[in-house]
């Protein structure tokens, strides 16, 4: 009996054993696994050449550093944190980041390549995973987000902020894919502690909550993140407010016309002007509102329709409620396109910046009807748009109409249904 025991035993490992080795081949027999797999180890090996043979490009990071010795100087008054281009403009994020950069790398930037070299296939992975997961790509589109000059030059060779912000984005929007709604706000809400400009997802992500959480989830969500700003930046809140709030989320920057690549085209008086400003806000908020209605909700009847039933809901005595489960396509699919119009009605847009969609562009051709020849034309066309250095009047204004064509396709397209299933129950959000 012990060794018909044993031999059963000894089976049941066997078997284990067998289900484990074969996971792997099985998950690269999946075509866009595979290639993603083999995208990764290419481009590291890209990213090793970069960072060993190409000169480092000195733009921001010794202000960097200077506002970061100045913070683990004993500073704490935003004003006086100031570096070669001037004083400091992000929250308090940005310094944390910064200043575990420089204890590792001592302030060096050959080190601070390596680190951030790791950081482009780290971003790069989660991107691909969010790919997969969506399925919108064939296989072979994959490699365009390998492929632009400038991302490779923004993270090996610049050094910037930006890098981080983004990379923590996109691991918020992986975990929205899961459902995981308090984690993703508190990720994303870092990632806003890095750079202001992941506020641009805030409109999308916030209507997305609505549809997926109810009302005690979406409050407890959005008091998670904001708990996470408090924190961040409460050295700086207890001893300077004032010089926080206003040096960190200042919304009225007037950026140089010089460095503008999307408006170079428009006369520097009307670029600063205030009314050209509230004329952008007012296309950003019209256009949000525009995709809202008639693409985000359109399977509910529409915003104003799907507010009044979440409204109802909130006060219903019914004990039983619905909670949808969002598809994965309808979730990226707001979030980039909510994101693409910030990107499109940005008073000015640095070369940095590119960093802010680039990611999203090829997930945003092939929402389109657009032919495939004519996704790549666009796609192409805007990458060129961003190595012309400096800016000029042909190329910003090549940006525009192609940003602008790609949104007109974005609007042509049939919007997805945005519910995996639904649940009636008192199931609680994650």
């Amino acid at each position: 009996m012990a060794e018909k025991s044993a031999s059963t035993h000894l089976k049941r490992r066997s078997r284990r054993r067998e289900e484990e080795a074969s996971w792997i081949p099985k998950l690269l027999r999946n075509s866009k696994v595979a290639t993603a797999f083999a995208l990764l180890f290419a481009d590291a090996i890209l990213v090793a050449l970069i960072v060993t043979f190409v000169p480092y490009t000195k733009i921001d990071w010794d202000a960097y550093m200077s506002q970061v010795t100045g913070f683990l100087g004993g500073e704490r008054d935003y004003t006086n944190l100031k570096g070669d281009t001037g004083p400091l403009v992000y929250p308090a994020g940005f310094l944390y980041v910064y200043s575990a950069i420089q204890y590792v790398t001592g302030g060096d930037v050959y080190p601070a390549q390596i680190l951030f070299g790791i950081l482009y296939i780290i971003n790069l992975g989660i991107i691909l995973y969010i790919y997969v997961q969506t399925d919108v790509l064939p296989w072979w589109a994959l490699s365009l987000l390998c492929l632009s000059k400038r991302m490779h030059s923004i993270f090996l060779l610049r050094l910037f902020n930006d890098c981080f912000a983004m990379t923590f984005l996109h691991a918020a929007l992986a975990l929205l894919l899961h459902q995981r709604w308090h984690l993703g706000l508190i990720i994303f809400s870092a990632a806003v502690s890095i750079k202001m400009n992941v506020l641009l997802y805030a409109p999308p992500l916030f209507l997305l909550m609505l549809k997926a959480m109810n009302v005690g989830g979406v409050i407890s969500a959005l008091a998670g993140a904001a708990l996470v700003q408090v924190l961040l930046g409460l050295p700086f809140l207890v001893s300077h407010p004032i010089a926080y709030i206003s040096g960190a989320f200042n919304l009225g920057r007037v950026f140089i016309h010089f460095w503008s690549v999307n408006f170079k085209f428009i006369p520097e008086p009307v670029f600063v002007s205030k009314e050209f400003a509230v004329s952008l806000l007012i296309a950003h908020l019209m256009l949000l509102g525009v995709f809202a209605h008639y693409r985000w909700c359109k399977h509910e009847g529409g915003l104003l329709k799907f507010l009044h039933a979440r409204i109802r809901s909130t006060f219903s005595t019914s004990n039983s409620s619905s909670l949808p489960i969002l598809t994965k396509e309808h979730t990226v699919t707001t979030m980039f396109v909510g994101n693409f119009i910030g990107i499109l009605c940005a008073r000015s847009l640095h070369y940095q910046f590119y960093s802010w969609y680039f990611y999203s562009l090829p997930y945003l051709l092939w929402r389109t009807p657009f032919p495939t020849l004519l996704r790549l034309v666009l796609f192409i066309g805007v990458e060129l748009c961003w190595n012309v250095y400096p800016s000029n009047l042909y190329s910003s204004a090549l940006l525009l109409c192609l940003h602008l064509v790609i949104l007109l396709g974005l609007w042509s397209a049939s919007p997805e249904y945005p519910n995996l299933s639904t649940k009636s129950s008192t199931r609680k959000s994650k």
